[in-house]
């Protein structure tokens, strides 16, 4: 059956979603389980010493053959170092996208019709070219990029958000972003205004203020003549899963495994939310500045779409609604909303029907057709191509483009996962 695929590659983790083909129109996206019964799966690679590269965290010491929050580095000029070989963090991105390509494609028995890769809000040109160029070096020619923003904005569309004008708080694992989407006359979306963003008011900052309040505990307990308790490995993952209890619990433990024993830190959803209170307060207050800077007040906004795994925290709608006098949308997980907001908008590019596959088609080379003209407002003319959609990309695909003898290895360790 033919469908689309949406992705959201962010700083710590990717979602995607498909969209089928359902009688005249594309059905509402489902969301892929890329993590085994996890809808996400880390934004992590890891180059194992045989060569292959990996997907997800990896059971390894060696922090050199690891990389993560490479989405961050595309457009620097410094390259990243993985099992000390240079590679572009555009191109370590590229391979994560195709590995998701290549594992829906594996479940749905064929390649998607069109992919969309949201991106950061605050992506120029440049950055978005250099994406662009090393997709199409793996043979992934059917992908059409769009700001982080405009995915979203079409996921709370599509669940019946009816507003002109929003303010979109992208809270993601590292970093903050606010930025402006407006409906157009096709009534799709898209970005204007200077969004903007911060990398002190994001979720990993809030996992290592619950960490220092743990840190807090256990130097109590020792200074009470209580056997010490050395700091855990697993600290911050813990504070991460207990992050996640309170958006739904009011009070929960920080489990860890230290040497001496298990040990429980309770903590409460008011301690955790006077913790990281001031670091909310400062995305609230970007998002205003970002209003206004645009020449509106809050009160001309129709809501504010809320984005990324820590948006479920509950101070975050909070501090929003007494801010903000418009209402604050939130999907049950918002997570995936880039992610689903992408298939929508994927749905668009092969709009409004899909083209009929044809005989061995997963065989067929990839030649250089581009996708039609979305429904909505590109950032940039180059991506606006006219012509048939393209054909499905390769099953064979270019190997990482690391130097020595590790490219052989990578190509026959591609697609495996961590």
């Amino acid at each position: 059956m033919p469908y689309v695929l949406g992705m959201d590659i962010g700083s710590t983790s990717t979602t995607a979603a498909v969209a089928r083909w359902r009688g005249e129109t594309w059905a509402r996206p489902e969301v892929v389980a890329l993590g085994g019964a996890s809808h996400a799966v880390p934004s992590v690679l890891h180059l194992a010493p045989d060569g292959s590269l990996t997907v997800g965290e990896a059971a390894t010491d060696d922090c050199s053959r690891v990389t993560r929050d490479f989405v961050r580095r595309i457009g620097d000029d410094v390259p990243l170092l993985l099992g000390g070989e240079p590679c572009a963090p555009q191109t370590l991105v590229a391979e994560l996208a195709m590995w998701v390509v290549e594992r829906v494609s594996a479940r749905e028995g064929e390649f998607a019709e069109a992919v969309v890769l949201s991106h950061p809000a605050g992506w120029g040109r440049h950055r978005r070219d250099l994406l662009h160029r090393a997709l199409r070096d793996l043979g992934l020619r059917n992908v059409t990029l769009l700001p982080r923003p405009v995915t979203v904005a079409e996921s709370h569309a599509a669940r019946g958000f009816p507003g002109t004008t929003a303010a979109v708080y992208a809270l993601g694992g590292n970093t903050f972003e606010a930025a402006l989407v407006r409906r157009v006359p096709g009534g799709t979306y898209e970005a204007f205004g200077l969004a903007q963003s911060l990398e002190t008011a994001a979720g990993s900052d809030f996992d290592e203020a619950l960490a220092e309040h743990v840190r807090t505990v256990l130097g109590r307990e020792f200074g009470a003549g209580r056997a010490p308790h050395p700091t855990p490995h697993g600290l911050l993952p813990a504070c991460d899963r207990a992050k996640r209890e309170l958006t739904v619990a009011t009070e929960t433990d920080v489990l860890l495994t230290p040497p001496t024993g298990p040990v429980r830190v309770p903590v409460t959803r008011a301690q955790f939310e006077d913790l990281i209170r001031p670091a909310v307060r400062a995305g609230v207050e970007l998002l205003i500045r970002t209003v206004q800077s645009a020449g509106l007040a809050p009160t001309q906004l129709d809501g504010v779409l809320l984005a990324g795994g820590s948006a479920r925290i509950p101070l975050v709608t909070e501090l929003l609604a007494a801010a903000v006098p418009v209402p604050v949308e939130v999907e049950p997980d918002p997570q995936l909303t880039a992610a689903t907001g992408a298939a929508l908008a994927a749905g668009q590019v092969v709009s409004p029907r899909p083209r009929r596959p044809a005989p061995a088609a997963a065989t067929r080379p990839v030649s250089g057709a581009a996708a039609p003209v979305p429904a909505w407002p590109l950032p940039e003319p180059e991506h606006t191509v006219h012509g048939e959609p393209p054909p499905r990309p390769p099953v064979r695909i270019t190997p990482l483009s690391l130097p020595k003898a590790s490219r052989l290895a990578l190509a026959r360790g591609r697609g495996r996962e961590g």
